[in-house]
């Protein structure tokens, strides 16, 4: 019998009920993209979310208690947005309001700065503080009403996340008397394209009016404003403490 014979006379090895013989071919291997890079597309995607949708914050102060307290992390809605009183904003400055940024840093702290900047982790090259909107572009505000509320435009605002407000003895004169209680300041007309901000916890907070208390005068010369173009945005979100996770009124 010839070879070929013997050939077509052999059963093939599955058939026959063995495992075959040859090797499956092998499946390419996926390439993993290198770290370094994979870090840079991480790095750049938090990036864009903190630019264009929402920014995390940190709460340092007491300011803002009880709405917000020292530690808390809150969220920030970067989405375009119509600025309205009662807000509660974060927005940006150096070392002081009027100044956009802080001084400039060298070496590992300017590097840590700028991806501070990035990531919203750590340093940064803006100093940020979180105030609520009392006053718009163009009004007027002053303290106090004879029931001590802060007045826009003359009509007295209600209140009721104040804490631990400014002394006022309605009794003792008000803003009438000869030394002004500590509550009272202004009038104080609005810039455009500015706001008016204070704290919720009156008698602790570095807010716009700090400098004009104790006195009816006009607070042109000392009050502070916060810029629009300053604004990162509304506080919409907590996310620590877990007691209090949720969004924020």
């Amino acid at each position: 019998m010839s070879e070929d014979q013997q050939a077509g006379h052999e059963r093939p090895a599955a058939e026959a009920g063995g495992a075959s013989t040859m090797a499956s071919p092998a499946a390419p291997k996926r390439r993993r993209m290198p770290l370094g890079l994979e870090i840079l597309i991480a790095i750049v995607a938090v990036a864009l979310v903190q630019a264009f949708l929402v920014k995390p914050f940190g709460v340092p102060s007491q300011s803002m208690e009880t709405t917000l307290g020292i530690g808390d992390r809150i969220v920030v809605n970067r989405l375009p947005h119509q600025v309205a009183r009662g807000d509660i904003v974060v927005f940006g400055h150096g070392d002081t309001w009027e100044q956009t940024h802080r001084p400039p840093a060298a070496g590992l702290t300017a590097v840590m700065r700028f991806l501070g900047d990035l990531t919203g982790i750590g340093p940064s090259n803006t100093n940020y503080t979180v105030k609520r909107v009392i006053g718009l572009p163009g009004e007027t505000v002053s303290c106090c009403s004879t029931a001590g509320q802060v007045l826009v435009d003359g009509k007295p605002l209600t209140e009721t996340y104040i804490f631990e407000n400014l002394p006022f003895d309605e009794g003792a004169g008000g803003c009438a008397a000869a030394t002004p209680a500590m509550r009272c300041f202004g009038p104080i007309r609005v810039p455009e394209d500015s706001y008016l901000v204070m704290g919720d916890h009156r008698s602790q907070s570095a807010d716009s009016v700090i400098a004009c208390r104790g006195s009816t005068a006009s607070g042109i010369g000392c009050a502070k404003f916060v810029h629009r173009d300053r604004i990162v945005g509304p506080v919409v979100f907590r996310l620590w403490p877990l007691t209090a996770f949720g969004t924020v009124t």
